[in-house]
């Protein structure tokens, strides 16, 4: 590959979008497309996976860097053109919940998601400059534990309160294509990329037509046009207009689709739940009508206790249930424990991998055993959930053991035998990760 990546420049070009963007919050950009060149496409490259699943075309990032620079200047050349055709998306399906059922997904082509990446790094310089504080979902240098620590501190102030947990029915096929474009045209109407996004959206699943809903699927655009959706949909709507009437205190924490609003009144509560139903609703969205619901999580009494019919209820908020336990000190504090859910579909996906390669040499399944363990610790490795962890190891000892007796019919490992083999392949200790104030 000729020429050499200039991520400085292109940072810094990208910052100056950015910058003129925070001064000038009611700009209209008309010009972006210039700032997507060759140096950023390289750049995009870079930052796209790899090893992820093939699109319609069949095409591998292998196949695709054999002739990149080549490559990039055809779809540069496309895309500037206005010729570049979106191609339709790979029906996929992923485990939903505890494992037992599934959501559907798309896989774009390699060379889409290299554009979309490249389109979405330029709009981040413009949006990230409005998006508000209670947003954290794919944003950068965000992460689903920041959402968990505003919340745990945002509680903790307000001593709890009622929780209105929000589920919009299939999401990201239900946006709105017509409100979509008008909420763009807000902040940037720039022809070649707005032409480009428009063709995403139309793009569809492979064999199905896409209609007039619906974000791209799977694409790597998709999590910035959902967000730039619901910031105006709830965000705005919420921080704006909703908060500054209220009497009570209240905060909102929005990852991705998944809501979270917290009220010290209940009555309040219970009024912008029905006006943000009608809200949703005037955008082409609708809550879940069973999984939107009200909960009471207030700071429990001096002698509550857990039959006490008074004591709050629980909820489930980005992978862990919240619950009101008592601290070192015997003051009740938010606790955090890994959600039933989530547990089982952790342990399910370890067994469905083992019983897939328990063929595979020891030490290479131990290597990836290792590394999925290490990727729960990372996400569920956060202060008080010490005990979630030690359960989760030691399901996921019982279940390589399993596997591995069922490679031959030789008949079963003995368990002292097996302890001697983990003394030699290891599995990780649990490990808190990501210490959190409690």
């Amino acid at each position: 590959m000729t020429g050499t990546l200039n991520p400085e420049t292109i940072s810094t070009r990208l910052q100056r979008v950015a910058e003129t963007s925070r001064k000038s919050p009611d700009m209209v950009w008309t010009t972006l497309a210039h700032h997507i060149d060759l140096d950023l496409l390289k750049e995009a490259y870079k930052l796209v996976r790899k090893d992820g699943a093939v699109g319609v075309d069949g095409q591998t990032a292998q196949n695709y860097a054999a002739n990149l620079e080549e490559n990039l200047e055809n779809l540069l050349n496309r895309f500037k053109s206005g010729s570049y055709k979106a191609p339709p998306v790979r029906r996929a399906s992923i485990p939903k919940g505890d494992g037992k059922k599934t959501r559907m997904i798309g896989i774009p082509t390699f060379e889409d998601k290299i554009l979309q990446r490249a389109v979405t790094m330029v709009l981040e310089a413009v949006y990230e400059q409005d998006f508000l504080d209670c947003s954290y979902g794919f944003r950068p240098r965000r992460s689903p534990h920041q959402a968990l620590d505003a919340f745990w501190r945002k509680g903790m102030w307000m001593g709890g309160g009622y929780v209105l947990k929000l589920d919009i029915k299939q999401y990201f096929d239900a946006v709105d294509h017509k409100q979509l474009r008008s909420i763009l045209d807000k902040r940037v109407r720039d022809g070649v990329i707005r032409k480009t996004i428009n063709k995403w959206l139309k793009a569809g699943i492979l064999h199905e037509d896409r209609g007039n809903t619906g974000t791209p699927q799977g694409g790597v655009i998709s999590p910035l046009l959902a967000n730039i959706y619901l910031h105006e949909v709830l965000d705005t709507w919420f921080e704006h207009e909703v908060r500054p009437r209220l009497e009570g205190d209240a905060f909102l924490i929005r990852y991705g689709d998944d809501a979270t609003l917290v009220f010290s009144s209940k009555a309040e509560a219970e009024r912008v739940g029905q006006a943000l139903a009608k809200r949703v609703r005037a955008y082409g969205l609708e809550l879940h009508p069973e999984k939107t619901r009200l909960i009471r999580f207030t700071r429990p009494g001096p002698n509550s206790g857990k039959n006490d019919r008074f004591h709050p209820e629980t909820f489930d908020l980005l992978g862990f249930t919240h619950y009101w336990g008592k601290s070192r000190k015997k003051n009740w504090v938010i606790k955090r424990k890994t959600a039933k859910d989530r547990f089982t579909r952790s342990v399910k996906d370890i067994s469905r991998w083992c019983r897939r390669n328990r063929h595979m040499e020891i030490s290479e399944q131990h290597d990836n055993l290792v590394r999925k363990i290490k990727g729960h610790y990372q996400h569920f490795g956060i202060t008080g959930n010490f005990k979630s962890l030690e359960r989760y190891i030691y399901e996921v000892r019982l279940t390589w053991r399993k596997w591995l007796n069922r490679r031959s019919q030789k008949g079963q490992m003995p368990w002292d035998r097996y302890q001697e083999l983990l003394k030699r392949y290891p599995l990780p200790e649990p490990k808190i990760v990501k210490p959190m104030v409690t």
